[in-house]
């Protein structure tokens, strides 16, 4: 926790999902916070319920305008900075890929781009995903070393995030103070993700109003992980970026193997903890999504000392207790500070 009490934090897409887990984490650590990202697009939004607006830094701004990011950079003159802002959703992506090329690419590039005019130390954990994989329906894990690809417009545009990561880490970031490292993790869960097209939120929501959930894809096997899990690695990533260890250029953040579950399990997990329904939607005409993939975790265990803590049952059951609780009238902020300091430091 000395570590990052004080520190400039820069957090792109704090007000999503995952950042406005993230900015709560690590104000409770004692950073000084500073947001960039465009309001919140869900009707609730975990940023809103969080109060986070208050409680850091928040400017709102597109990642897409290069003057708008390098404006934020040069104001907050960070020590670290979390890239999580982007297009994140699959099925989004069919629907306007160029808005996904666009934000997750040249974003990414903008904020690569500024951080090339900091003269100081700065660790930058620029987000990604396991999506940016060519996905070979393998059965063993993929590795950092392996091949990126990807089928959809939104993976895809995350390997290609990728691309411009290298690019700049070798053509314009080798000796200077800023360090840039990528973090792939995805299909995280958790209370307060109210995005469209996803399972967790979806069966929230249905639960809510006392329908089944239509589950699209039953068999699709996935490496769920509480929300949690992945930020403590980007949380350890960034203070060994800073202390100058000797690192890799990215690193995987998943569960153990053995947490690797179906759609369908999800499913059935959460209804132990908030009964209800669900149907099988399987549609053969739907856009292309991934049957299986998994993350190797093999790095980050060796050089981070990462060790996932929440299994696949206690992910579920967190995550259903936060949505399940809060329906019943508990506050969000209390739920998500209280299951912050069960997890534990970072």
């Amino acid at each position: 926790m000395s570590f990052w009490s004080g520190k400039r934090v820069l957090v792109t897409g704090h007000t999503g999902f995952k950042g406005s887990w993230l900015s709560l984490w690590l104000t409770r650590l004692g950073a000084d916070v500073a947001g960039l990202a465009l309001a919140p697009d869900t009707e609730p939004a975990l940023f809103d319920q969080l109060g986070l607006a208050d409680r850091l830094d928040h400017r709102i701004g597109d990642i897409r305008e290069a003057a708008t990011v390098a404006e934020r950079v040069a104001q907050v003159q960070p020590d670290v900075v979390f890239h999580l802002a982007a297009q994140p959703l699959v099925l989004a992506s069919y629907d306007d890929p160029l808005l996904t090329w666009d934000t997750n690419v040249m974003g990414t590039a903008h904020v690569l781009q500024a951080l090339r005019d900091l003269s100081r130390p700065c660790a930058a954990v620029m987000i990604t995903t396991d999506k940016v994989y060519e996905n070979r329906e393998w059965v063993h894990p993929y590795r950092e070393e392996d091949r990126l690809g990807g089928h959809d417009p939104y993976s895809a545009s995350k390997a290609g995030s990728e691309l411009v990561i290298a690019s700049w880490r070798k053509s314009f970031l080798a000796g200077h103070p800023v360090r840039v490292i990528s973090a792939r993790a995805g299909n995280v869960i958790g209370g307060g993700d109210w995005a469209a097209n996803r399972i967790l939120p979806d069966l929230a929501r249905a639960l809510g109003q006392g329908a089944a959930l239509r589950l699209r894809n039953p068999a699709a096997r996935r490496p769920w992980q509480h929300v949690l899990e992945p930020l403590s690695g980007y949380l350890r990533l960034a203070e060994a970026a800073y202390r100058g260890e000797v690192l890799a250029d990215s690193y995987n953040f998943g569960p153990e193997p053995a947490d690797v579950h179906p759609a369908r399990a999800l499913v059935e997990t959460a209804l132990s903890h908030w009964p209800g329904t669900w149907e099988d939607a399987s549609d053969p005409a739907a856009p292309h999504e991934a049957g299986l993939l998994s993350l190797g975790i093999e790095r980050a265990r060796a050089d981070l000392g990462y060790v996932p803590r929440w299994g696949f049952a206690d992910s579920v059951r967190h995550s259903m207790e936060w949505y399940r609780d809060v329906a019943g009238g508990a506050s969000p902020l209390d739920i998500t500070a209280a299951q912050i300091a069960a997890f534990g430091a970072p």
